[in-house]
């Protein structure tokens, strides 16, 4: 299990990463992209894979702090998925739902390392 934790928090960022940075690289012509996509999966596979690790482990886990991560998780993936949706029937991303799949990724981000 220990080799497994730093891989899966390795995973977990870089899907934090193609969230964020596919949210500033499309920051003036928002839109959402496959990157954001699958990073949003990403981020839900593999922080419930981490919480249970933790769980398993002797690890302490802030429950309080997981079920704000997961609503939030889950906040980005339902938007990053009807961004996907909106282009794959050839519809422009609205501006909200374009900036809420980055923003809330943001908050999800900040929640993670400022809530200690």
């Amino acid at each position: 299990m220990t080799f497994l934790t730093p891989i899966l928090v390795f995973l977990h960022v870089l899907g934090a990463a193609a969230i964020f940075g596919g949210w500033l690289a499309n920051f003036k012509t928002p839109t959402v992209n496959i990157w954001q996509f699958y990073g949003s999966i990403a981020q839900l596979v593999t922080g419930l894979a981490l919480v249970g690790v933790a769980e398993a482990g002797d690890g302490e886990v802030n429950h309080a702090k997981i079920a704000v991560k997961l609503l939030l998780a889950i906040g980005v993936f339902v938007a990053a998925l009807l961004g996907r949706r909106k282009i794959k029937n050839g519809q422009e991303v609205p501006t909200g739902l374009a900036h809420g799949t980055g923003g809330t990724a943001l908050i999800a981000i900040a929640v993670a390392t400022l809530w200690v």
